[in-house]
């Protein structure tokens, strides 16, 4: 598998956050452990079949930012803050390399939010349901700021 070299392909990870209850925001973390099967260790989130690890661009919080919401890594309940790739473009099933061994494949392209969370009163709106994407971790590593992310053929 090698990554392809077109603009959007290839970003970094800015950030991996954590939470210890779900439906809340997540707080930066710095590094953690990808799990195969699980997702983030010590993550509420981890262990779910489909969403085990979620995705955010940093684009995305930057627009919510103009918007006038005051929000940073971790506000909309994110694991990996991205920067440099159009996550909402990828289909179902791309693969994602992240640092030297860590392999994901998008699951799911954003969520539905049956009702206002933490997240939602805090921040006054929620981008996760049409920015967010969820991956499934199919060969797990330590994953830290600064990782490199790449989407392969």
């Amino acid at each position: 598998m090698e990554p392809m070299s077109e603009n959007n392909f290839q970003g970094e990870i800015l950030a991996v956050c954590a939470s210890e209850k779900k439906h809340t925001p997540k707080k930066n973390v710095g590094e953690g452990v990808l799990r195969v099967s699980w997702g983030l260790v010590k993550d509420a989130h981890a262990g779910e079949e489909i969403k085990q690890v979620s995705l955010l661009a940093q684009e995305s919080i930057e627009k919510a930012k103009k918007s006038g919401l005051n929000v940073g890594f971790g506000d909309f309940g994110e694991n990996l803050t991205t920067r440099g790739i159009d996550l909402v473009s990828l289909p179902i099933g791309q693969k994602l390399k992240v640092g030297e061994d860590i392999l994901l494949e998008v699951s799911q392209i954003g969520k539905q939010c049956l009702k206002p969370c933490a997240i939602f009163y805090k921040t006054g709106d929620c981008i996760m349901p049409k920015e967010g994407i969820f991956a499934k971790v199919l060969k797990g590593g330590k994953v830290k700021a600064g990782d490199t992310v790449e989407v392969i053929r």
